[in-house]
């Protein structure tokens, strides 16, 4: 057994953590108010994975979710006190070899202003809610290539 690959980031509303293990299995993720415990199968090997997180500060395990893809588990843990910044995800200070910051997604939101600020963040939470490719909605039209646009049309003869 050995801890699974993953990446964080800070958000003002809540923290992200992506649990980086492709084709996973048998996934567990229990939400505590001070803890993060996962555990999966994984790989092609189906490696047992297993991660303990006493987490920086508490979090509301209600509200907090985690979505499995192919290629990783994402979590989403909802702040108890949402606006406070969290300088690392664990309580202790110690560096965790598996554990990494997600530059790709780090944002200092403390210096941004909260309009800026909340529509990033339902933007976020809309991507979160979405279902996989299989699930994106039919555009009306977009396959129809026999429908004419206004400007494709000849105009009369106005001899």
């Amino acid at each position: 057994m050995q801890p699974a690959t993953a990446k964080w980031y800070d958000r003002r509303e809540a923290v992200f953590i992506e649990f980086c293990i492709e084709d996973s299995k048998d996934v567990q993720v229990k939400f505590d108010k001070t803890k993060l415990d996962f555990s999966c199968l994984g790989g092609t090997d189906n490696m047992k994975h297993h991660n303990e997180v006493e987490l920086f500060e508490s979090i509301d395990p209600n509200e907090s979710k985690h979505k499995r893809t192919d290629r990783s588990v994402f979590c989403c843990l909802r702040k108890a006190e949402p606006g406070k910044s969290w300088p690392r995800l664990t309580k202790d200070k110690t560096k965790l070899n598996w554990l990494s910051v997600d530059f790709n997604n780090w944002k200092d939101w403390e210096d941004d202003s909260d309009e800026e600020l909340s529509s990033f963040d339902r933007f976020s939470e809309m991507m979160n809610n979405m279902g996989g490719e299989d699930d994106l909605p039919d555009v009306d039209g977009a396959d129809d290539e026999e429908s004419a646009d206004s400007d494709d049309e000849k105009m009369p003869d106005l001899e």
